[in-house]
């Protein structure tokens, strides 16, 4: 059904753009600017509503304003001169770019004219008939310093247009496609599906520390070597490709751990299919376990959980079935849908019937791919390797990757000179799901980054250093926590399902269930909270990258982001909110939730000092010899003392002393002593955190 622009229909009306879109607005139609189409019968309704009929009423029984202006013009048009007439009738049709002006009619009328952002000094002169100068002094005088050859700002159209006597519109843009092209290195493609083909699975091994990843992939690829190659040294090429009992082929990323899995996730390179957890039978769920189910989790990928060790005489495996309810999975032995299978990676236990069951959640979630498009895939580690040059590891994803290939990663061109498969033989073409080393690129691409098959290798080139202004433009605008906040604030408020996602880390077990239980009480209509996930601890990167990756903010009770992870929160933007009182940290995540957090008080980190010897003073008690190894530490500032990531003390530092005298502040790389008041539990290891506290109102 053919649409009409509010503005088309405004002048039809002989009414102004701003109250046709206001009653569209109040007639339910979802329109945003002058230049919104409307469809046609909502249109009748508007021409009804200011007293114009139907659609059908107002061609029928009524002259419009377009057909009263057609009269004007054959009536004025008779007595002008020849060149008058030509010139309007040129000015009617449509412009070189494809925009339609029209012009001022009989009653003095502002012309009309649609723009796209973006539109140069150069081409709106033209599609006014205006000399250039003239719109760059009229910028000059609005306070925008813009060039002929420049682009006029988007929110300076609309006012420029006023003073040039136009009315002038910026066409909408679709927002999908604009948020695509803000996601760094991300390839989008469809295929037909008559020609797609049944791929293998690509599998992630995560789990906690200890419990036997390495083992299984060390394990699972050796089974697999030919008998004649197993004394030959093998490239490794992290990733690589098995073969199951019944001949399928299963891909292994062979970057074991949840931390490797969750930064690609967070590059939006999301190309696991299946996620194995690995669970010590004599050690059950630890820490890194929960952390590995809950990136699972928010990556919503299928689960295999590994019961490993159960070689060992303390194997339990029913035990870890139970502590995996806790954590929201339940196994198929116990009724639910989560395939477990009981292996010793040492021995080789049941390593088959692990490779089985992979095959059949892989079946039943259907993998295919064109194996005939061009190819398209995801770097998943590269190096620069002596005698090899820039290589990268790369699984193909879409497609066939042949030797000769001209290829992009993100901002790195390339052309496959050379294809290495997991046993490190050169291979001529790699296919779906395949993992295979290149060898040709012009620089280290980097991890996470997609590739593509470019025609040539003048394109290629082309295309990475559209990709280099693209990156620049983007640190440009690196947002800040502050500003990621504000933006979930606004998504929050607006959006009619909304999902808070937080990742809670608390000082005791019993503050962990409190506030779990509590938080799952909080709610709004059409809003809910979920948390990604909830440990006991200090605040690490894994929790930041986990953040990240999710969308997540970290509430922190009684616990305390490390260096490390308050260097990598910074960088990614993540918000991490700490509280020493459970319900104040409830009171901020029902105010997230509604979108809109009252006045509060904020926390201005000053410095970190490690305690490196404990002793006692004359008149000053214990003190703390201390080493600053981050920003500064102030005399009379507050203070918490950390032990392993966990607040055992708030307070303030009541003396600060470097050897006998008294200072008010010690730098980075200076030794001092520390009193703090009415505290006397310091030990070696822990760290002062030394900081200040101001009020402000966020909305």
């Amino acid at each position: 059904m053919a649409k009409v622009r509010v503005y088309e229909l405004a002048r039809e009306l002989g009414q102004e753009s701003k109250q046709v879109l206001e009653r569209a607005r109040e007639l339910g139609a979802e329109v945003k600017t002058a230049s919104s189409g409307l469809d046609e019968d909502v249109a009748a309704q508007v021409r009804a509503s200011f007293g114009g009929g139907t659609a059908e009423e107002v061609d029928s029984s009524q002259p419009t304003a377009d057909s009263e202006e057609e009269d004007v013009r054959q009536q004025t048009t008779e007595d002008r001169p020849e060149e008058e007439v030509e010139v309007e009738a040129d000015s009617s049709q449509p412009t070189a770019d494809g925009e339609e002006a029209e012009e001022v009619d009989a009653d003095g009328e502002e012309r009309v004219l649609l723009v796209e952002p973006g539109i140069t000094v150069h081409e709106l002169a033209r599609m006014i008939q205006t000399r250039t100068a003239e719109i760059v002094k009229t910028l000059m005088f609005m306070g925008e310093m813009v060039p002929g050859g420049g682009e006029i700002p988007v929110d300076a159209i609309e006012r420029l247009g006023r003073e040039l006597g136009w009315e002038l519109l910026v066409a909408e843009t679709d927002e999908e496609e604009e948020d695509q092209g803000r996601q760094r290195h991300i390839i989008e493609y469809v295929d037909d599906p008559a020609s797609l083909v049944t791929r293998p699975p690509v599998v992630t091994v995560m789990g906690h520390v200890d419990h036997g990843k390495t083992q299984l992939l060390d394990t699972i690829r050796h089974a697999n070597v030919i008998e004649g190659e197993a004394g030959r040294i093998t490239q490794h090429i992290g990733a690589y490709q098995v073969t199951a009992a019944d001949d399928s082929k299963i891909t292994f990323i062979d970057t074991p751990g949840h931390e490797a899995f969750t930064a690609l996730r967070a590059r939006g390179a999301e190309i696991t299919d299946i996620a194995i957890i690995v669970v010590a039978a004599d050690d059950s769920v630890m820490p890194q376990t929960a952390e590995a189910i809950s990136h699972a989790q928010a990556a919503e990928v299928p689960i295999i959980i590994a019961i490993n060790k159960m070689d060992l005489e303390a194997a339990d495996p029913h035990t870890v079935r139970a502590a995996l309810t806790q954590h929201e999975i339940v196994v198929e032995d116990l009724g639910g849908e989560v395939p477990a299978i009981e292996i010793s990676a040492l021995k080789g236990t049941n390593i088959d019937d692990l490779l089985e069951m992979i095959s059949l959640v892989a079946e039943v979630e259907e993998l295919s791919a064109d194996p005939k498009a061009p190819a398209v895939g995801t770097v998943i580690e590269a190096q620069l390797e002596v005698g090899r040059g820039p290589v990268a590891t790369v699984i193909v994803q879409r497609g066939t990757l042949k030797k000769g290939d001209a290829i992009v990663a993100g901002p790195v061109p390339g052309r496959v000179r050379a294809l290495f498969n997991g046993d490190g033989e050169p291979i001529k073409e790699a296919g779906p799901s395949t993992p295979v080393l290149v060898m040709g690129w012009d620089e280290i691409p980097t991890a996470g980054d997609m590739f593509e098959v470019a025609k040539n290798e003048r394109t290629a080139r082309k295309m990475a250093q559209a990709k280099v202004g693209e990156i620049r433009a983007l640190e440009l605008t690196i947002p800040t926590a502050t500003d990621r906040l504000g933006q979930l604030i606004e998504q929050l408020r607006t959006q009619e399902h909304s999902e808070l996602r937080i990742i809670v880390k608390t000082d005791t077990h019993g503050s962990l269930e409190a506030i779990k239980e509590s938080v799952g009480k909080i709610s709004r209509d059409d809003g809910f909270v979920t948390i990604v996930h909830a440990g006991v601890g200090g605040v690490t990167t894994n929790d930041v990258s986990l953040a990240e990756a999710s969308g997540a903010i970290i509430y922190g009770f009684n616990s305390r982001p490390d260096a490390s992870a308050r260097a990598t929160a910074k960088e990614a933007a993540i918000d991490i909110r700490t509280f020493s009182i459970i319900y104040e940290l409830l009171d901020d995540v029902e105010s997230l939730l509604v979108g809109e957090l009252s006045p509060e008080e904020i926390e201005n980190f000053l410095g970190v000092a490690e305690v490196r010897q404990v002793f006692r003073a004359p008149r000053l008690g214990l003190v703390a010899g201390s080493y600053v190894t981050e920003g500064s530490i102030n005399r009379n500032a507050r203070a918490r003392l950390v032990r392993d990531g966990v607040v055992v003390y708030d307070g303030t530092i009541v003396s600060l002393r470097r050897f006998k005298d008294d200072v008010q502040n010690v730098a980075t790389g200076f030794e001092c002593g520390i009193g703090l008041a009415k505290f006397k539990d310091i030990k070696e290891g822990d760290t002062i955190e030394s900081y200040e506290v101001s009020e402000i109102a966020r909305t």
